[in-house]
């Protein structure tokens, strides 16, 4: 009877020994990038924040960013991409560039394929403002970090959802108006009946609507005589083709303006007036101030000249980085801010490569 006792109390041990060493094992296995610890799980943390342990975890995974840009076979968005992945290279990871070619159905599923990838995050600019929440939720639920670029990810309200990195835009905005504004004066302008303004819009993304404002604002004020009945605007979505058709639409509509002043949203719509300005042959007497510059240093070098007189730079390059560095200290669990902005400095012909430097080859 002692020695049954004696072997069943062994077996007894043996077997809660191999439960322990059983249960150890599996605490100190990593998880992966993507998944979500368990503290995590009692209280999940906004897109875009990380636990310690979740950092922990990331650490030992290879970091993969995934670039989703609404028109990436733009200028500003190749440049914007080059430099997001130069700066995730030199941390060591892994950038891949993705074009959703303003299509949302190509948006969302480039999302779909960063999570089903296991993104360590995701730097992106969305083809439809509408559809933020959606976004946000998806990659929070995947708890990977998103930072936005270039236009927010925002609420219905128009608050951020996420840390977002641009420009300055009303800031920009109105350093164009005023461009505009002391062109007018200098060549006496501001009074003259046969002279408009229009203002190239993109009123459905929320980081070109204070563009326009600005330079509105800007204009106006420097320029007090001028008619704003002779102020038109012409709304596009971004591209250059439909830059041009709005802009032919209203310089159609307005024979009786023989001089236009011109200025806009982003640089291709600044770019599709001025081939408006060419076909309808009031090019000579126009004046272009575009947005960006990554176009107008193409219209500076062109023999005989071109309408485009000016433009506001900002560098690609500041955004696509700066995008990555705050989406790194994010995955590091650093505090980051809502907001980044980058300013800019208006060029002409007479300065942009000074100003521009490599950016202006």
């Amino acid at each position: 009877m002692k020695k049954t006792l004696s072997v069943l109390m062994a077996m007894a041990m043996a077997a809660s020994l191999a439960g322990c060493g059983g249960g150890a094992a599996e605490t100190t296995t990593a998880a992966p990038a993507a998944d979500t610890t368990a503290a995590a799980t009692e209280a999940p943390a906004p897109a875009g924040d990380t636990t310690a342990a979740d950092t922990a975890a990331a650490s030992d995974e290879k970091l993969v960013v995934y670039g989703i840009y609404k028109a990436g076979d733009q200028t500003w968005f190749i440049d914007e991409g080059a430099a997001a992945q130069k700066a995730v290279e030199a941390a060591g990871g892994e950038f891949i560039y993705v074009d959703a070619k303003m299509s949302p159905e190509e948006y969302l599923k480039a999302i779909d394929n960063a999570i089903a990838n296991k993104a360590s995050g995701v730097v992106t600019c969305i083809p439809d403002q509408t559809m933020s929440q959606a976004v946000v939720d998806k990659l929070q639920e995947a708890n990977i970090p998103v930072v936005a670029a270039d236009d927010a990810l925002q609420d219905a309200s128009g608050e951020k959802l996420v840390p977002w990195v641009g420009i300055n835009a009303y800031v920009i905005g109105e350093a164009n108006g005023e461009w505009l504004a002391n062109y007018a004066k200098e060549n006496n302008l501001a009074t003259d009946p046969e002279v408009g303004l229009l203002l190239m819009t993109m009123d459905t993304v929320s980081s070109c609507v204070p563009r326009a404002e600005g330079e509105y604002d800007k204009f106006t004020e420097l320029c007090p005589d001028f008619d704003t009945s002779k102020i038109f605007r012409a709304d596009y979505d971004g591209t250059t083709d439909k830059g041009n058709t709005a802009a032919t639409a209203v310089i159609t509509a307005h024979p009786e303006i023989k001089k236009w002043l011109v200025t806009g949203a982003n640089e291709e719509g600044c770019v599709g007036a001025a081939r408006a300005l060419e076909s309808a042959g009031l090019d000579a007497d126009a004046c272009v101030v575009g947005l960006g510059a990554y176009m107008a240093k193409d219209e500076f070098k062109k023999e005989g000249g071109s309408c485009m007189k000016a433009s506001a730079y900002f560098s690609a390059d500041a955004v696509g980085a700066g995008s990555v560095n705050v989406l790194l200290d994010i995955i590091a669990g650093k505090d980051v801010p809502m907001e980044t902005a980058v300013d800019a400095v208006v060029v002409t012909p007479e300065n942009y490569k000074e100003v521009m430097g490599a950016a202006a080859e």
